[in-house]
């Protein structure tokens, strides 16, 4: 038999190859991997699925949100922190807003705006800490407020002319009109109010800090994890939720205080992080109480 030419026998050691690493790499080693998992991991492997009455309803390490049929915080339940994940919790969409603490001025919605975009405008990182803030502190029965928000939910936040010497214009450039500006006056110049589509990028950003010293919100209430699906929440947002959940099952505060210890997991390693409530474990013991 007459010898194949060299750029055939190429042709072929490179198609066996494909061959031998395809079946190597996407066969075998999965499955030895799966299996390894199964057999030693087998909850883990499996997703840290959780169940109640036979039926799965949800992960143990992935957090979920825990609404009423409209779409409002149960106020029988637990609380997770916000997910920037999709719309939430979202294991395809996995992801965190990427906004960074200078995020602070809004786009104020513009019904004139030249496409969907403008029209709905677009709220800063600190707006959304500050709305959230609010809304949290209204379903708790606290003050909302923090540092640099204003009342009504938006960041305390200022464009002043010009952007050096004396200041001759301030605007509040997060609050909409006909909106009552969240400061009277800055420097003695009267502050006004923020009007969509109107440019404000040539004025000085002034964030105000306000008078706040006791913030009631801890942090993780109003922020979202990294991944987007942490299904733990600090202690103290747990116990800041403990009231309002003991009211809301007519049990007494103590009893959810001590479920609030029972699934608290301590620093990994004994020294790493925070201790940390898992939110859906800590829900599901309501249930049994």
């Amino acid at each position: 038999m007459e010898r194949l030419p060299s750029w055939i026998r190429q042709h072929v050691a490179a198609i066996r190859a494909v061959i031998v690493m395809t079946l190597v790499l996407g066969a075998v080693y999965p499955l030895v991997v799966t299996g390894v998992a199964q057999a030693v991991f087998t909850n883990k492997a499996n997703g840290s699925l959780v169940e109640k009455d036979g039926k799965v309803v949800g992960s143990s390490i992935i957090g979920q949100n825990f609404f009423d049929k409209d779409g409002n915080p149960d106020k029988t339940l637990f609380q997770s922190r916000p997910s920037a994940a999709g719309d939430g919790y979202d294991m395809l969409s996995t992801a965190a807003s990427n906004l960074g603490p200078e995020d602070v001025l809004d786009v104020l919605p513009d019904p004139d705006g030249a496409d969907d975009a403008a029209k709905e405008g677009k709220q800063s990182l600190l707006t959304q800490v500050c709305a959230r803030s609010k809304a949290i502190g209204e379903l708790e029965g606290v003050s909302g407020a923090r540092p640099f928000c204003a009342p009504d939910g938006v960041g305390a936040v200022l464009k002043v002319f010009p952007a050096l010497g004396t200041v001759t214009r301030a605007v509040s450039v997060n609050q909409a009109c006909p909106a009552q500006p969240f400061v009277a006056e800055y420097q003695g110049v009267k502050v006004e109010c923020g009007k969509p589509g109107e440019d404000y990028a040539a004025g000085r950003t002034v964030p105000i800090r306000g008078n706040v010293t006791d913030v009631k919100v801890p942090a993780d209430a109003v922020t979202a994890s990294g991944s987007g699906l942490d299904p733990h929440i600090s202690v103290a947002y747990a116990e800041l939720q403990a009231p309002r959940v003991a009211k809301a099952r007519n049990v007494s505060l103590d009893e959810v205080k001590k479920l609030i210890t029972a699934n608290t997991t301590g620093r990994a390693l004994g020294f790493m992080g925070e201790p940390a409530v898992n939110v859906l474990e800590l829900n599901l013991a309501l249930g049994k109480e």
